[in-house]
């Protein structure tokens, strides 16, 4: 198990460098200049080369690589051009929100996905089960900003029973933060609950559909175990292991998706952030957020996989055969 364990830090390590280079890539071939933030009529023509030479960006692509390695081996991830603070500062309390949104609406999804598609596969072709398949192909094609408008245009300002965008009102005593948060959290985490339960259904629902049908389930029947013994006792294990596999991917999905909604609801995450970055072209911010992403999307990867190992010890037997 521990060599399972390097192997898969290993990889995730290599997994880390390759999207810190491909980051590092993709922002500087953005189109725009950042630097036009910053200029006014006023500025010579001397002032803005020494703009660009503050900011790092006269230097040769190779060289500005070699530096930003250097630097993320120091866990500096640069100064923002845009609001002159470093990096780490701007990120640090908008990775709370993010990680608190993505985090409660993926406990709801697990918790609402997995005993649903159990439900399913209990009761395969009946209409419970014609009411799922329904709701998987709505959930796969559902598309995230429209799904987000639609929230907001009916609890919000129809109905007006949740808070419009922003993760707590700005006059809100401390006593009443949590339920404050609590409120402005439904929609974006509804949202996101919605668009990625349909995954963990159809996963969960088709995997044990298979496991029902194995000999050690047949088994189990004849010995006289009940129906509920032997989904929850027997069969639900071995079921769960292309479900976690999919959450663990799920959870790039999530990041992905936090972007838009985070935008919609104007949540105070990374992913609106992201998008605030995008507009102002600052690099080091983009940098940072997406490396920080990254690391987490890789680490709950990593995370994924041991649990899978748990679950079914033949993927490590199998890892240690193949050396």
């Amino acid at each position: 198990m521990f060599q399972y364990i390097v192997m898969r830090v290993m990889k995730g390590g290599l997994t880390f460098l390759a999207a810190v280079s491909i980051t590092f890539l993709i922002v500087r071939l953005m189109p725009g200049d950042p630097t036009t933030a910053f200029i006014s009529d006023s500025m010579t023509p001397q002032d803005v080369q020494a703009l660009n030479t503050s900011l790092g960006l006269d230097k040769p692509l190779p060289e500005q690589y070699a530096l930003f390695l250097r630097n993320l081996a120091h866990f500096e991830l640069g100064q923002s051009f845009f609001y002159k603070q470093p990096v780490g500062d701007i990120i640090a309390p908008r990775l709370g929100w993010t990680l608190l949104l993505i985090g409660t609406s993926l406990l709801i999804t697990l918790l609402i996905g997995i005993p649903l598609g159990v439900h399913s596969a209990r009761h395969k072709g009946k209409g419970v089960d014609q009411a799922v398949s329904t709701m998987i192909v709505l959930g796969i094609s559902i598309f995230i900003p429209l799904l987000a408008f639609v929230l907001v245009y009916v609890f919000s300002l129809e109905l007006g029973l949740t808070p419009v965008g922003g993760a707590f009102a700005p006059d809100v005593e401390d006593s009443e933060l949590i339920s404050d948060v609590a409120r402005h959290m439904i929609l974006p985490t509804v949202t996101l609950v919605v668009v990625n339960l349909a995954q963990i259904v159809l996963y969960t629902r088709s995997s044990m559909l298979d496991v029902l049908k194995e000999d050690y389930i047949r088994t189990a029947r004849a010995k006289g175990v009940d129906d509920r013994g032997v989904i929850w006792g027997h069969a639900l294990r071995n079921a769960m292991i292309p479900t976690v596999t999919v959450t663990g991917l799920m959870l790039g999905k999530m990041v992905a998706g936090a972007v838009l909604t985070e935008t919609v609801f104007s949540w105070p995450g990374v992913g609106s952030m992201i998008y605030e970055a995008v507009q102002k072209q600052d690099f080091p911010l983009l940098q940072g957020a997406f490396i920080v992403l990254a690391f987490s999307v890789i680490l709950m990867t990593l995370v994924t996989d041991l649990v899978v190992a748990w679950l079914d010890p033949r993927i490590k037997l199998h890892a240690e055969s193949t050396r």
